[in-house]
């Protein structure tokens, strides 16, 4: 694993793309906001999953605060990307759901001045930026009790889906095809 891709600068690593007889190189990214309760939840997967993937070289996991273009340009090279972040669509806290970028194409972004994920994805596309295929990014969501609040904790519910998240990220990473395993 890449030891400079988790820590916030936004670098990427040297030569992400897979090089002839190497395996393809996957991007494993914790999105959140550190101080705001459930929003950091991500940001603490991403820390797990930084120790237990310590030995893959084919993966690199980092941590992030910005979704849209600047989540789309940290993707650029990886042949898969997999967004860990939180969520909040009415399911119970500590709820797991796996995305696709499909079911994400009529999400709003969360800033005006930002775009959603699908249509950054669109736009690196076009100018040229080597990205992963649709198909390879695969979105992670733990459904949130409180992302407006000041806390450095996670609320009971969504700390406890901690683990079960870092083993299903760990799935994704493993399975080729980047499907969870049931």
């Amino acid at each position: 694993m890449n030891a400079g891709a988790g820590d916030g600068t936004g670098e990427r690593p040297e030569e992400p793309a897979a090089s002839p007889g190497q395996p393809a190189r996957t991007l494993v990214i914790g999105l959140g906001n550190p101080l705001v309760s459930d929003d950091s939840v991500g940001l603490r997967i991403a820390r797990e999953l930084r120790a237990r993937l310590a030995h893959r070289s084919d993966v690199d996991v980092t941590e992030d605060y910005w979704g849209g273009l600047r989540l789309m340009e940290r993707m650029i090279g990886y042949r898969r990307a997999i967004v860990v972040d939180a969520i909040c669509s009415g399911a119970p806290p500590g709820t797991i759901h796996h995305l696709t970028t499909d079911s994400l194409a009529t999400q709003r972004s969360a800033s005006a001045h930002d775009v959603n994920l699908p249509t950054a994805l669109a736009f690196g596309r076009q100018a040229g930026a080597v990205l992963p295929a649709d198909i390879d990014v695969r979105l992670v969501g733990i459904e949130a009790l409180d992302v407006v609040n000041f806390s450095e904790q996670c609320t009971p519910d969504v700390a406890a889906a901690i683990p079960r998240a870092v083993e299903e990220v760990v799935r994704l990473v493993e399975t080729p095809q980047g499907e969870p395993r049931q």
